[in-house]
Order: structure tokens, then sequence, then C-alpha cells
């Protein structure tokens, strides 16, 4: 799967920023958005495999992952330490823009003989699958509306200006047949629900959208 290779991309990346472009490894860490002791483990580990930039083209991920880690790929699921998915699920649901791919360079900079990337997943998805998160409600026609803001602010250029401001996302829900509306606004003061699904206001940033049939209400 696409997700389970996505570190195998970033260390991709890091070899063409070093090799390619010669780039600082205090420029690649803030490009890639990890740390300097990351960076330069993955370079050493490079080195130690005599990797060259430009990569050949039939090395895929799974060669490339056995070489760079060669003694965790030999090592047997039983003998790697298991990663604290307790924590590790905590922790993604305390930080919004924490990923999967973060935590297990933290657990591989910790446990360097440890699962690759596409077991630590494959492994968090069982443990997850454990969990009771299911939370059923009954919804009366017409008798709830489910309003909020949806996550963080979104970029809007002025097409005249070219000045950058943030939009917020208001989301309005049906509660029994989850139709949604939603809007983009310059503030998130608080409006009645009426003036706010009825019209565009003077705070909208473009045309109200009507009432549209979704999945399931947003998050």
């Amino acid at each position: 799967m696409p997700t389970e290779r996505s570190a195998m991309r970033k260390i991709r990346e890091i070899l063409r920023l070093r090799y390619g472009l010669r780039l600082s490894i205090r420029q690649i860490a803030c490009s890639c958005s990890m740390s300097h002791g990351g960076i330069s483990n993955y370079l050493q580990r490079a080195q130690v495999a005599r990797l060259n930039w430009p990569l050949p083209d039939d090395l895929d991920d799974t060669v490339l992952e056995a070489r760079l880690f060669p003694s965790a790929a030999n090592t047997p699921a039983k003998d790697a330490p298991f990663p604290d998915y307790q924590r590790i699920h905590e922790e993604l649901r305390s930080h919004r823009h924490l990923t999967l791919s973060l935590l297990w360079q933290e657990y591989k900079e910790d446990h360097a003989a440890g699962y690759q990337y596409s077991r630590f997943c494959e492994l968090y998805r069982e443990w997850a699958k454990k969990l009771d998160v299911v939370m059923r409600q009954e919804h009366r026609a017409g008798d709830k509306t489910y309003v909020d803001h949806a996550g963080p602010t979104v970029p809007v250029v002025d097409p005249d200006s070219g000045e950058l401001r943030g939009a917020s996302i208001f989301v309005a829900v049906l509660g029994a047949s989850s139709y949604t509306y939603a809007e983009a606004t310059w503030t998130r003061a608080c409006t009645t629900g009426s003036d706010r699904t009825s019209a565009p206001s003077s705070s909208s940033v473009g045309s109200a959208r009507p009432w549209s049939r979704t999945t399931g209400a947003p998050r």
C-alpha cells in the first residue's frame, strides 16, 4: 500500500537532497521535518550499504529497505522490541499533525533492530481493531443539526491584491440524513444557524454551498 512505503520515499528524498543537490544536514532536516540525528542515521546507513545517487532504476523500496536495515530485516519478528501502541495511539489523538511515520522514526532511533515501517503500521492497525470506538446514536428527522468549524484555517489568496488570508470552514450537518452545508468565512464569530444556512453573509469568502448528501458527518 502507498502509505506503507512513505518512509522509503522520504529516505530517497534525503539521498537526493544530500548527494544530488549537495544540501547540508540542517537544510535537509528543515525540508523533511526530521531531526538532525535521523538524517545522519539514514546517510550513514546509505554509506555502509554503498548506495550512490542516483539510485538504480531497478532498486525498489523492498530492496532499498533490506540494504539500509540488513540486521533488522533478518531479525525474527519475535525478537524485535514491540512498540507501545497504547502510547502511540494516545499521541496520535493528542497531536493533530503527528503521523505514524514520525512515530516510527522515533521508535527506530530507540530500537535500531525494531520493525520496519510496513510491519509497524500493520501491527498498529491490528492493535487498533481491538479498540471499542463505536458509539451508536439514533437521530430523528429534523431533530438535531450539528455545527462546527472544521479543522485549521485554509489559505486564500486575494486575486486583486495577492494578500494571503486564512479562511475558516463552517460546517453544519443534519443528524438523521447527514445532509451537509459548508461555507468558508473570514471569522469564527458565533452566528445563528438560520443566518449561516440561508444565504452568504458579509463575512463569507464566497457563495454558500447548498445542502448536499454525504456518507457521514464531518469530523
